[in-house]
């Protein structure tokens, strides 16, 4: 579990070295008239989101590349715990907010990320294994969802960190770094080219959300980008991110909020999804103050890594407690792994191929059964890092 800024910055990571700093502008594509003889340009492909969903059960072997253990794993004490909450707190769900709009992905969806930055081998799994192999092993991941829960689709998404925190303030003196436009329309092109969505992610060190979302605006306007706020890294009263956890009040979601409920009304566009960060209280204010709109559906996303009781008692004191609409829960491929299952030669319980794609159940890595059955409410976003 994520420790509180006052156990030190360990649980931080800040890519400065590995991108660079600085207040880059985004280029803009050349606006010089254009030659009558030119033939008109092709008209852009129309996306069409492709959910997976499970296969009927007799096709299950034949969908995996190894099959699952039918051995359930053995009970490990560490790993998860009955989840037990208080009637008051479950009382609390679900959420009676807004219908779904036609085309919203929740709750019928549940989406499955990978996160991070294709510059960075250090910020997650979307930049640590190269996409030719990346983008099949989410597809693989996400059918893994699918079969743990038959009734529900799985989209699987990209969840790009757009804008970086860094620990040089750069030269607009914001401490933190944009993607150029580069960058995002090939993790966009990922993803659309397969049917599936994005996330951009803004981490916005001493700028502020209302000045990073318009530079993504012409990105948000594509029906399968979607938008996520990264608390850990607002920094209040000119405080440097990784020095300490950063903080972001209800109203700062709520500008958000907005701003991609005009864009859905002004281009006819589905429903988006915001995703919040979190893995303490001080890290979401006044979350009660969050207005709900049916053209934005709003995931309060468990951060931290550790051992998957941790995990739970982390969703049990900072989600479950304070609903907002939908909830999240993030994986660490890495840090939520047991020190022996991180070592060479560590022989796994169950196939290989299961051990790296959603782990075994008692190496550390919750497992997406685990997940299902051992949080309330049930998460509908699951992101990979």
């Amino acid at each position: 579990m994520r420790p509180s800024p006052a156990s030190g910055a360990l649980f931080l990571f800040i890519i400065g070295a590995a991108i660079g700093c600085g207040d880059r502008s985004r280029p803009k594509a050349d606006a010089g008239p254009s030659s009558p003889a030119e033939s008109p340009p092709p008209k852009p492909k129309v996306w069409e989101p492709k959910p997976l969903v499970a296969p009927p059960r007799d096709t299950v072997a034949d969908t995996l590349a190894a099959p699952r253990d039918t051995v359930p794993p053995k009970p490990h004490p560490r790993g998860p715990r009955p989840f037990v909450l208080s009637p008051a707190d479950s009382a609390r769900w679900p959420v009676a907010g807004p219908a779904p709009l036609a085309g919203a992905l929740l709750p019928d969806h549940r989406i499955v990320a990978y996160y991070g930055n294709p510059r960075s081998t250090r910020m997650g799994i979307l930049g640590q294994v190269p996409p030719d192999s990346m983008l099949p092993r989410l597809e693989r991941v996400a059918m893994r969802w699918a079969l743990a829960d038959p009734g529900r689709k799985v989209m699987p998404a990209l969840h790009l960190i757009a804008t970086v925190a860094q620990g040089n303030p750069g030269p607009g003196k914001k401490y933190r770094l944009r993607m150029g436009d580069s960058v995002i329309s090939t993790v966009a092109s990922w993803a659309e080219e397969r049917g599936w969505i994005v996330f951009l992610d803004i981490q916005t060190g001493q700028s502020t959300v209302e000045e990073e979302l318009p530079p993504l605006l012409p990105f948000l306007r594509r029906p399968s980008v979607h938008l996520a706020l990264d608390p850990e890294f607002a920094m209040k009263g000119g405080k440097i991110p990784g020095k300490r956890v950063g903080t972001m009040d209800a109203a700062e979601v709520n500008h958000a909020i907005e701003v991609l409920g005009k864009l859905v009304t002004e281009h006819k566009l589905p429903p988006k999804v915001l995703v919040v960060h979190r893995f303490s209280r001080k890290m979401l204010t006044n979350t009660d103050s969050i207005r709900l709109d049916p053209r934005v559906q709003v995931v309060i996303q468990m951060d931290g890594y550790g051992a998957p009781f941790l995990k739970q008692d982390g969703y049990r004191f900072w989600i479950s407690p304070y609903p907002v609409e939908f909830t999240g829960f993030k994986l660490f491929y890495k840090n939520d792994r047991e020190p022996k299952a991180r070592t060479p030669g560590y022989v796994p319980s169950c196939d290989r191929v299961t051990f790296e794609l959603v782990g075994c159940g008692d190496d550390g890595l919750m497992t997406p059964e685990q997940v299902i059955s051992s949080l309330y409410p049930v998460p509908l976003y699951v992101q990979y890092q």
